[in-house]
């Protein structure tokens, strides 16, 4: 399970760092194709966020619950809802320039730059402070029980698997020309 997550974070950087270089090619007065930074921010919204943070909220919880005190910090938790509030307003100001609606080149970069700003910093987090405590921790036991609650959860990443999942084809052929990675 937890090498599943660390895969998830090593995709999600491979976005990060497309989404800094579209930030930065706006900052640099040049254009960029907004449907592939949706593309991105849809990706983060529909596998990140529906998948992988539920995987590690229930993880942490059990851990929580079985190894921690009761007042425990709940950053992690709180640290997903924030990146859900970031992606839902980057996706409506992505959803008004598609549709030809006036938003100000500033702060679509400003947006985009504090949610990769965002996103990194939350990542850190879990591979600094939270991966190698449930990993020092929990036992191949733990890990089964954790496994079966997190069963409902767990689905086909749509961007980084061999799949023939259609909805993230251009993001998908994008990555594969500039950054190549091996899909799984």
């Amino acid at each position: 399970m937890l090498p599943r997550l660390h895969n998830d974070h090593k995709h999600i950087a491979v976005l990060l760092n497309l989404l800094k270089g579209k930030y930065q090619k706006l900052a640099d007065g040049e254009s960029v194709n907004f449907g592939l930074v949706r593309d991105v921010v849809e990706y983060m919204q529909s596998y990140t966020e529906h998948s992988h943070h539920p995987l590690e909220d229930i993880i942490y919880e059990y851990y929580l619950e079985r190894f921690a005190r009761k007042d425990s910090t709940k950053r992690l938790s709180q640290e997903h809802q924030k990146l859900v509030d970031a992606s839902t307003t980057l996706a409506t100001t992505l959803n008004l320039i598609l549709n030809d609606i006036v938003v100000a080149k500033e702060k679509l970069i400003e947006d985009l730059k504090a949610y990769v700003t965002m996103q990194e910093e939350h990542l850190r987090y879990e591979e600094e402070h939270i991966f190698p405590l449930l990993e020092k921790t929990m036992t191949a036991d733990d890990w089964q029980r954790v496994e079966s609650t997190c069963s409902e959860k767990l689905v086909d990443d749509p961007l980084f698997t061999n799949s023939d999942d259609v909805v993230f084809e251009e993001l998908r052929g994008y990555i594969q020309t500039v950054e190549p990675i091996s899909l799984k």
